[in-house]
């Protein structure tokens, strides 16, 4: 096991998940089996065996259900919950309204993404980097979801999920790092998107971007719920 990383990483496990359903009709994404386990044990076995210690459930549909089966800790990993409240806050608003259990620097973790890196190397890079936000990058070529990055000469140029170019030939790859001043000038307890903080901090070259070389697995999906457990029946 790696030796314990500083930095606590926010988890975005608040979405509605309507790509699985039936099944999320009545347990959270983070509770659907793989390979027997709820996907957040998989989850949590893979960040606890590189370094990370502690992390912050932002939770919100049916996020009771997670905090009952998991607890203050699990696979050694010490689980903090924000809840969205009354309204869905979006995967910006749930980390803005967590900011107090993060502190000053933090990953970021899409809660349906299983991602087999190492995390120490982005954390340096991101610290180093001096800047308000990293963004980790896949070389994705449209293989494994529609690539939304144009990275090139070691830089974030364009981010944009919603209108594709010919120049995308990445992706995000589903970890990002970022210091709490990233938030500074968002509303609490609005609805916003993660992706308008990253669109801000390349605006203002202060994202930088940390390219990986190994694919990233989710269950946002059938197909990607198959291709993980696939390679977890395949490593056991």
């Amino acid at each position: 096991m790696s030796a314990a990383l500083e930095m606590p990483v926010a988890i975005l496990a608040g979405g509605l998940a309507t790509r699985l359903r039936p099944i999320t009709e009545t347990i959270p994404k983070s509770l659907v089996p793989v390979a027997g386990q709820p996907f957040l044990t998989r989850q949590l076995q893979l960040l606890a065996s590189r370094g990370i210690r502690r992390a912050v459930l932002c939770v919100g549909h049916l996020g009771e259900m997670i905090q009952r089966d998991f607890g203050k800790e699990s696979c050694g990993v010490r689980l903090d919950y924000s809840f969205d409240g009354a309204k869905l806050l979006g995967t910006g608003g749930a980390i803005q309204r967590a900011l107090p259990m993060l502190g000053d620097e933090f990953f970021v973790l899409y809660g349906d993404s299983y991602l087999p890196i190492e995390y120490r190397p982005v954390a340096e890079f991101f610290r180093n980097s001096g800047k308000l936000g990293c963004l980790t990058v896949y070389r994705n070529e449209g293989r494994y979801d529609t690539s939304n990055v144009v990275f090139a000469d070691g830089r974030i140029q364009v981010y944009d999920k919603k209108n594709g170019l010919p120049q995308m030939q990445h992706i995000d790859y589903g970890l990002s790092a970022f210091r709490a001043a990233a938030f500074a000038g968002f509303p609490a307890d609005d609805a916003f998107d993660l992706a308008q903080i990253i669109d801000k901090l390349v605006r203002a070259n202060q994202l930088g971007g940390y390219e990986v070389h190994e694919r990233f697995y989710e269950i946002g999906s059938p197909t990607g719920l198959a291709e993980l457990e696939k390679l977890v029946f395949a490593s056991t």
